[in-house]
């Protein structure tokens, strides 16, 4: 995880939490001069567009005065879906079973790109079954994820 994104989980995570919503994740892509901000915020009863408008306006005022990103940027605030995004081992732990697509920093066995099952976790690693080959993947290298979901 980026030190960028570390920062910005400081400031906004409490945010998110004190509105009475969990912080999914959150996604920092510097596009040159404009960048995007994604901050994916989860509830039991689900979310709501009021509740993503209420998110990004305090997020906003924050974000204005602490100022950690320097140039324009987009902020983003949504729901993570059914394509959940997966950021943290835990989040890997409660998807067992389900199907992920993972894209690493630097190829793996000369490939970024994985779909398969999630298997578990064990120690930093997220187990990813591809056909009948079980591959081990650090945390640290995932680049992104997200569940696919079954209809």
């Amino acid at each position: 995880m980026s030190g960028k994104v570390t920062e910005l989980e400081s400031l906004l995570v409490p945010i998110v939490e004190a509105l009475g919503y969990r912080c999914w994740g959150i996604e920092f892509l510097s596009q040159g001069r404009h960048s995007l901000l994604r901050v994916y915020i989860d509830h039991p009863d689900g979310v709501s567009v009021e509740a993503c408008a209420t998110v990004s306006r305090q997020a906003s005022a924050v974000l204005d005065v602490e100022d950690p990103i320097s140039g324009d940027y987009t902020l983003e605030v949504s729901s993570p879906g059914m394509d959940r995004p997966l950021f943290t081992l835990e989040q890997f732990a409660a998807y067992v079973g389900e199907q992920a697509k993972i894209r690493l920093r630097v190829p793996y066995e000369g490939r970024r790109n994985f779909q398969g099952v999630i298997r578990g976790v064990e120690g930093d690693e997220v187990v990813l079954q591809v056909e009948d080959h079980e591959y081990l993947l650090p945390i640290d290298s995932i680049d992104k994820s997200h569940i696919i979901p079954r209809f």
